[in-house]
């Protein structure tokens, strides 16, 4: 009988295993602490998803794994790294594990594909190196979720944004701009992008494209998910961003969300923006709102070689806001500006700050007033295009 065995439960493939190893003659002379160890070890490889690391997995306070060969494993907990005090026997041990995560994705890892981006049942997103590229023994990282979504009062009750800046933020949501939100690693775009999602109107159709599933849209019936797909080891079936994106238009979208854009895709995504699916949402890596800005130029130029002009003609308009996130030395994740976009002067990103973070006071109104305010007066909110009272 396998132990492996879906109808076998966790108590019993326990009860066995304990049997089994504390019945054999050679685990009979250690001591009762490297049994209870070895049974530990023997059961995560048998039932957890994440065998031995399946106990930093399930602290709620760890947020990030990152192995780094065998013997070095770390993770970050309440925003700092710490090195875990467990560790894999060999590179076999732990590469074996990489490719069992990686085959109930139905993806492979190995020297023709060395490079693995997968997602676990819950949620949480790898990315692995195979032993062929990475020095000192195979690698891993492991992006967890939080499990319990937050909200966007989760954010002003942790002071990582201002109440008066979340009825701004949700009111252009409401009101159909483009938004993109930007920040750098694990600065809590995707968990921002998912809070945004909560004020988009419960009967409009949503199309979300992601490279790895990790959004969590909720209360949206009419809603249609799709995931890309790397190619098989025959070079065959793949299925990018920028094909998804494509056939999203022919879905009568009433917005299209995009989990994160890198490359060439942004030339759809901004075409889906500019041809009446207002309101869509997307996020990029940037350090600043206007870097995001320049990113998407880039971006676009990496796929076609059009006249830069041209380029920043659509990107004008396409994006309205932009929305920096910022993650600081103490691990906190917070809203530092929201940004109005106008288009260029001079080769230049126009960015009017419409909120700008203050040390000491948090996301506060500047003076500037909102140049684009048709949408937000269609909805009947043109009291916030008044001039402002607050400074930043």
């Amino acid at each position: 009988m396998s132990l492996c065995a879906e109808n076998i439960s966790d108590e019993e493939v326990m009860r066995l295993t304990k049997e089994i190893i504390l019945s054999d003659p050679l685990t009979q002379i250690k001591n009762f602490s490297y049994c209870n160890d070895l049974i530990h070890k023997v059961y995560c490889t048998l039932r957890c998803e994440l065998e031995l690391l399946q106990d930093i997995a399930d602290d709620p306070a760890v947020t990030e794994i990152m192995v780094n060969g065998p013997k070095d494993i770390f993770v970050e907990r309440h925003g700092h790294i710490e090195r875990a005090s467990i560790s894999f026997e060999d590179r076999d041990e732990l590469q074996r594990i990489i490719q069992r995560l990686a085959a109930r994705v139905g993806r492979e890892i190995n020297d023709m594909n060395p490079i693995v981006d997968a997602r676990l049942s819950d949620g949480s997103r790898i990315n692995a190196v195979n032993s062929n590229i990475a020095i000192d023994g195979p690698i891993l990282t492991i992006r967890k979720f939080n499990q319990n979504r937050m909200t966007m009062e989760d954010l002003i009750r942790r002071g990582d944004i201002t109440k008066d800046a979340a009825a701004f933020i949700s009111s252009i949501v409401k009101a159909r701009y483009n938004i993109l939100v930007s920040g750098g690693t694990s600065s809590g775009k995707t968990t921002f992008l998912n809070i945004l999602s909560d004020f988009i109107p419960k009967d409009e159709r949503l199309i979300v494209i992601e490279d790895s599933a990790e959004l969590q849209i909720r209360n949206h019936e009419n809603l249609v998910r799709m995931e890309s797909k790397l190619a098989n080891a025959q070079g065959k079936g793949e299925v990018s961003i920028k094909d998804l994106i494509k056939s999203s238009l022919r879905m009568r979208p009433d917005r299209v969300i995009v989990g994160e854009v890198r490359g060439i895709e942004v030339i759809d995504m901004i075409a889906a923006m500019s041809t009446g699916h207002d309101g869509s949402l997307s996020t990029g890596h940037a350090n600043s709102a206007r870097g995001m800005i320049r990113r998407l130029e880039t971006m676009y130029l990496s796929g076609n070689d059009y006249p830069i002009d041209a380029v920043r003609g659509q990107i004008s308009e396409a994006i309205e806001y932009v929305i920096h996130l910022q993650r600081d030395a103490d691990g906190n994740r917070r809203v530092v500006e929201v940004s109005e976009f106008l288009g260029y002067e001079n080769d230049q990103p126009i960015l009017k700050a419409i909120f700008k973070f203050n040390e000491g006071k948090g996301l506060c109104r500047t003076e500037n007033k909102i140049t684009r305010t048709d949408k937000l007066a269609r909805i009947g909110l043109q009291c916030l295009c008044d001039e402002p009272s607050g400074k930043a």
